[in-house]
């Protein structure tokens, strides 16, 4: 080695030269040893350059020789997600996502770096094939033990569509169990891999376990790293001290006060408000979660690692530890808490006159629950109620004319009152699902709606003006493909739309409004839902489409939402006096990544969430099979169609149980017997039954009744 002449460097550029050359013509190993003229003494650096550029995915050995990948069009990805009969990868140069058909992911997992090509679409949208695994990433999975000839496998929940087979089993996992399992042995396909497992969660006839399979699975845990744990306890040890209130608003006299769920620990936003002429001053305080979370701290890291705090069922895995999410940071009535204010001076209409943001120290004066509020303002409040609240009756019956100015504003700036169904799960007290309600939004619910939008809405407001970096919350005009969609759902239904060059809110809005009296509305809503962008995080201030906003972020909720923290931070030193300068030089790549990373944890969380409910929905449904429902068919696909049931249950009503007729999907809406000309139509009412119900899967089955 000592007499080598050349670097690894002087290899791996002479040997791209030489595959350059060679066009698509496969080389050996020794002709490209030849043609670099590499000697035997360097020959080891010669194989360390060759064995890089395989790494890095610039060269593919396709066992008769080696291929330049630029040249063949091959390129690395990284594998995103899979089910039991596709993936997703995600290129490395400009992250487009590819589809990929399951017998070409060559047993690649999750996290995996692949070699790739392109094939031949069948729908317009990128697909490709896994060519070879670069490097592996540390693969688990979820799924229900099982036994064969008395042998142990693992039937995956998602992977593929045949059991992976156990061969450690040190947690003393049963057959029926959910279970975690690490894959130890990989093969050339998900079937062939090799597994352990790693931890069980009881029978997979329980929803609480299949849910806590879900999560682990993904990668989040219950747990907090022993320095971000240890960190909150100092914190919340050390309590509100004096230093804290340094150049702070007192504002512990004045009539400040919160309003959540009953159920509520995490209370991070507060509500003051008084008639300021003929107009109003509300006040949106805060928690002040940033002057405890100090960027590159440990609980900085988790809580950007974390991005959000997981919600499902009645439990909640929160982004911060319980020592500040329940403790030093929550608003807890009658006790001093170190917030982060926004005043907002308002006209008679509601029009925004200033705004001001100012570090503050408040006591709440009572802990508000929405049911209770909601029965003050229709006159039901029993006289416990009417006694818990007499001190604040006069702010809370300001605070609702505010907000009904708000609401009409909203819906004068062409803002679609969208609808969407949230399920209410009760859970007994031996953590099982025994009932399934729809959640209802009262008018507390929607006062405290509006005053967070307008201090969101402020925030952006003041970072867009100021032209400092900011995380913004932004919602996209609908891409041209969702909208054609969205017409043609509409014109088959022979429902009337305004026709447009250019989509507004507004149009939406008119939609909504011409057809709230429709039998059809809950499938209509769903329909123009589901051809909006999904809302993201950006350092780009695009505006908000949903809420017909020029300026919008997240400020309100820092406890639970990294994006809310961290623009705090950046109000910090913008109330503080920095310079723009100062602020571009320091958040400008913070911003970037803290956008990527949070709209990355929001869309695993709201899968999460939604799989972990579909759990306990089955679970409850489990003890409904047989039982006939009445519901609406809220989609249509070319194997049956889906029921929603009033209480936000949905099932499945396979094609195959339709066996009176062949029926045939038009490929938007319906489905068509052949002889019989019977449809089956979204939107439609039809009468089921529950024939089915997997906790695990969490997939429900009806059949007509």
């Amino acid at each position: 080695m000592a007499n080598s002449r050349h670097s690894v460097g002087y290899y791996k550029n002479k040997i791209l030269l030489v595959l350059n050359q060679a066009g698509k013509k496969t080389m050996t190993r020794n002709d490209i040893i030849a043609k670099t003229k590499c000697k035997k003494s360097e020959s080891d650096i010669f194989k360390q350059a060759l064995e890089e550029l395989r790494y890095d995915g610039a060269v593919f050995d396709q066992k008769k020789g080696y291929v330049l990948c630029a040249r063949m069009g091959y390129f690395p990805a990284t594998v995103k997600r899979i089910s039991k009969t596709f993936g997703f990868i995600e290129r490395e140069d400009d992250k487009t996502e590819v589809f990929v058909p399951g017998k070409f992911l060559m047993g690649s997992m999750p996290g995996d770096r692949v070699l790739a090509s392109l094939i031949h679409s069948r729908t317009g949208n990128p697909e490709g094939e896994v060519l070879s695994i670069l490097e592996q990433a540390k693969a688990t999975i979820s799924g229900v033990l099982q036994t064969e000839y008395g042998q142990l496998f693992i039937v995956p929940d998602t992977m593929s569509r045949t059991a992976v087979r156990i061969v450690e089993n040190n947690c003393g996992a049963k057959p029926g169990d959910k279970v975690i399992a690490e894959i130890i042995s990989r093969g050339t396909s998900h079937s062939a891999h090799k597994a352990a497992v790693v931890a069980s969660f009881g029978s997979a006839e329980k929803a609480s376990g299949c849910a806590m399979a879900l999560i682990t699975a993904s990668g989040i845990s219950t747990e907090f790293p022993k320095e971000a744990a240890e960190e909150a306890i100092k914190i919340s040890e050390s309590g509100v001290t004096e230093h804290d209130l340094k150049n702070r608003l007192d504002l512990r006299n004045e009539i400040i006060f919160t309003i959540d769920s009953a159920e509520s620990k995490d209370l991070d936003d507060a509500i003051s408000i008084s008639r300021n002429g003929s107009g109003y001053l509300l006040g949106v305080h805060i928690a002040d979660v940033s002057h405890y979370v100090r960027a590159q701290s440990p609980l900085d890291k988790e809580a950007l690692t974390r991005g959000t705090s997981l919600y499902y069922a009645d439990r909640v895995i929160p982004m911060l530890p319980k020592e500040l999410s329940n403790g030093i940071c929550s608003l807890n009535p009658g006790e001093d808490r170190l917030a982060f204010s926004c005043f907002i001076e308002l006209d008679s209409n509601a029009g925004i006159k200033s705004y001001k943001f100012s570090k503050s120290v408040i006591s709440s004066a009572i802990k508000g629950v929405y049911s209770e509020i909601n029965s003050i303002l229709d006159g039901t409040a029993s006289e416990a109620i009417a006694d818990k609240y007499r001190s604040v009756k006069e702010n809370i019956l300001i605070m609702n004319e505010l907000a009904d100015i708000l609401m009409a504003n909203r819906e004068q700036r062409g803002a679609p009152q969208l609808e969407t169904a949230e399920s209410k799960l009760i859970i007994d007290e031996n953590d099982i699902c025994v009932d399934v309600v729809p959640r209802t939004r009262g008018k507390s619910e929607q006062i405290i709606e509006e005053f967070m939008l307008l201090a969101n809405q402020c925030a952006a407001n003041l970072a867009r003006t100021s032209s400092i970096p900011f995380v913004y919350r932004i919602h996209e005009d609908p891409s041209l493909e969702k909208l054609a969609d969205m017409r043609d759902f509409l014109t088959r239904m022979n429902i009337d739309y305004p026709h447009f060059s250019s989509v507004k809110p507004a149009h939406f809005a008119e939609i909504l409004n011409k057809n709230r009296e429709n039998e059809k509305f809950p499938v209509i809503n769903n329909i123009l839902l589901r051809s909006m962008a999904k809302a993201k995080y950006s350092p780009d201030p695009v505006g908000h489409f949903g809420l017909a906003l020029k300026d919008y972020s997240h400020f309100t909720s820092p406890i639970r939402r990294y994006p809310d923290l961290a623009i705090h931070r950046i109000l910090t030193d913008i109330v503080s006096g920095n310079s723009q300068d100062n602020l571009t030089k320091r958040y400008e790549a913070f911003v970037r990544n803290a956008s990527e990373r949070s709209t990355s944890t929001e869309i695993t969380a709201v899968k999460l969430e939604r799989d972990c409910e579909a759990c306990y929905m089955a679970e409850f449904m489990k003890k409904h099979l047989g039982d006939d429902f009445e519901g609406i068919i809220s989609s249509v696909t070319d194997f049956g169609f889906y029921v929603e049931l009033p209480n936000t249950v949905e099932g499945l009503v396979h094609i195959n149980t339709l066996e009176d007729d062949v029926y045939e999907y038009d490929g938007l809406i319906s489905l068509t017997g052949e002889r019989s000309g019977k449809k089956f139509s979204l939107g439609d009412t039809v009468k089921v039954k529950c024939t089915a119900a997997n906790v695990n899967s969490g997939n429900i089955d009806f059949g007509l009744a």
